[in-house]
């Protein structure tokens, strides 16, 4: 049976916009499923990021809860969030926003830092142990500037997972990437996932939606259709991607 990680009910949210309310999302029900790989996609605009930071406490939803370990994030404190997002969720985005003047090596170890409980020895051999697993190993003393945008985010991932977070969030981690480095992230995505690692992913690309167990489309703010897929295989692209444009086209993406 599967086990739920993070539930949310009735989840709105709302902006102030040319002297009304602005709703982008609308009363939306979701649960995330441990070890699982969800995908949110969805046209331009229909909510999908917003879906992602108002679950993952990066926004807070106008309206409803999401729960995660019995609490109900959207009533939490700015420092309790805080806690949560270091310690319990990891975030993937488009741009990788490492520290410019830090090295590969110090923006993945930094947050293993900020826990006072971890020692510094064992902070620094998962970092070391993490660069080699995202192949940048090689380049840990170089600057962010001195790195190609895939070596980038290879970095970002293994930042993402350094304390070994129950969910991993990303945001168009390929939207930025060429094709070869897309590959690259989402080979380690899918890897990430196989030892057991939740990941919820927003994507308007097809090739990186497939990767997912689980698609669930946005419009107008409200999921509109979900689609289960078996366990993704190396070599099962085409026909994943063949099933998944059917499904897309049927709910007019």
């Amino acid at each position: 049976m599967k086990q739920t990680i993070l539930s949310a009910r009735g989840l709105c949210k709302s902006f102030a916009h040319n002297g009304g309310q602005l709703h982008v999302l609308s009363h939306i029900d979701i649960d995330l499923y441990e070890g699982e790989f969800t995908v949110i996609m969805g046209a331009s605009g229909s909510g999908k990021s917003t879906l992602l930071y108002a679950l993952s406490g990066m926004d807070r939803a106008t309206a409803g809860e999401v729960l995660y370990g019995g609490r109900d994030i959207v009533k939490m404190k700015e420092k309790e969030l805080a806690k949560l997002r270091h310690s319990d969720f990891g975030f993937i985005f488009q741009q990788m926003h490492l520290v410019s003047n830090l090295t590969l090596f110090e923006n993945v170890a930094v947050p293993g830092y900020l826990d006072k409980k971890r020692p510094a020895a064992k902070v620094r051999e998962r970092t070391q142990q993490l660069l080699e697993k995202m192949s940048v190993s090689h380049i840990k003393d170089h600057l962010p500037s001195q790195v190609s945008g895939g070596e980038q985010q290879r970095c970002a991932v293994a930042r993402a997972v350094i304390n070994n977070p129950k969910a991993l969030f990303a945001d168009e981690p390929t939207g930025a990437l060429n094709r070869k480095n897309t590959t690259d992230v989402l080979n380690l995505l899918t890897e990430l996932n196989r030892e057991g690692q939740s990941v919820l992913m927003v994507t308007h690309d097809l090739r990186s939606a497939i990767r997912g167990k689980r698609i669930l489309y946005l419009e107008d703010g409200k999921i509109i259709g979900e689609l289960t897929l078996p366990d993704y295989k190396a070599g099962d692209e085409k026909s994943r991607e063949t099933q998944v444009n059917a499904w897309l086209t049927s709910l007019e993406w």
